[in-house]
């Protein structure tokens, strides 16, 4: 015998069978908020909690010297900004962060064009130049170091060119050894714009650069008018990415001139470093604290102007 359904018990039936569907309270059964608590727990100890104490510390005169902490207020700030290297320290971590944001953001916008074709020669050279990027940053700082030397490689290169001995102090000139050193970092990451660059070319409509080249725009016009106004989401994220985290290097200037010559690449982290070493912990605490403060101030308005950009565009 089979049972056949009538019009009237298939609404029964639909809603017995929505009724076994998963709910978000079931949802929930199955993946328990308490699931959370360990990667929360690891955040809380290694970020919150030293953030906090971050905080606690600037206002003490902890130090090596002394058995005990005692609370001094402000006097830490004060004295900071009274004596002007944390000002000029800070300056130059602005004018470095400002440069690789550029430098790095031309190289990778550069590579990501000229590698935009999906040929065999550019999948190779795209790994080539993003192995910088998984690469130790104080490895890389060394190599440099090494390179840029009077008597490095760089300086014999350029003899053999021009025929005649080159002794260059690349990274013993005041005037532009930032310049230089920026360079190495944008060098480092190039690779990591060039991959979002790339990310950003392949999400263009191909029918509208065909309506761009049937209307006779020529690639520079197709290139300023349509695909870099189409690359803005792309130029948001590495903008602030090279910005905000070159405002944090330590790494790369620490391992080709360690804040020289005559600190004139002495960014706010390798001050840092140095005040600690000295056994001035509260001082030093201090100064990453102004260090936050500056990237949180700097990182709102960067990225709300960005994402302005792109809702004009």
């Amino acid at each position: 015998m089979t049972a056949t359904l009538t019009r009237d018990d298939r609404p029964a039936v639909r809603s017995r069978h929505s009724s076994n569907a998963p709910q978000g309270r079931g949802r929930r059964k199955d993946h328990p908020a308490w699931f959370l608590l360990p990667a929360f727990a690891v955040l809380g100890v290694f970020f919150f909690l030293p953030t906090v104490f971050n905080f606690v510390y600037a206002l003490t005169d902890w130090s090596s010297f002394k058995a005990g902490i005692s609370f001094v207020g402000l006097r830490n700030f004060v004295e900071l900004a009274g004596s002007g290297v944390l000002l000029g320290s800070l300056r130059i971590t602005l004018v470095y962060a400002v440069l690789v944001a550029i430098f790095q953001n031309l190289f990778g916008l550069l590579l990501a064009l000229l590698l935009e074709r999906d040929t065999r020669v550019n999948r190779f050279a795209r790994v080539m130049f993003f192995i910088p990027v998984v690469m130790s940053a104080l490895a890389v700082g060394y190599v440099f170091q090494a390179m840029l030397k009077p008597d490095g490689a760089v300086n014999a290169v350029l003899g053999s060119l021009l025929g005649r001995d080159v002794v260059v102090p690349w990274l013993g000139d005041t005037t532009w050894t930032l310049l230089v050193v920026a360079l190495v970092h944008s060098w480092k990451w190039m690779g990591l714009s060039m991959l979002i660059y790339l990310a950003g070319l392949k999400t263009i409509n191909e029918d509208v650069l065909e309506a761009a080249r049937l209307d006779g725009a020529s690639a520079w016009r197709t290139f300023r008018d349509i695909r870099f106004p189409l690359l803005a989401p792309a130029v948001t994220f590495n903008v602030a990415t090279a910005l905000l985290g070159s405002m944090n290097g330590f790494d790369i200037v620490q391992a080709t001139t360690a804040g020289g010559p005559a600190r004139s690449t002495e960014l706010l982290n390798i001050f840092i470093f140095r005040t600690f070493g000295q056994g001035l912990f509260a001082q030093a605490t201090t100064m990453s604290l102004v260090l936050f403060v500056v990237v949180v101030a700097l990182a709102f308005p960067v990225i709300r102007m960005l994402r302005k950009r792109e809702e004009v565009l």
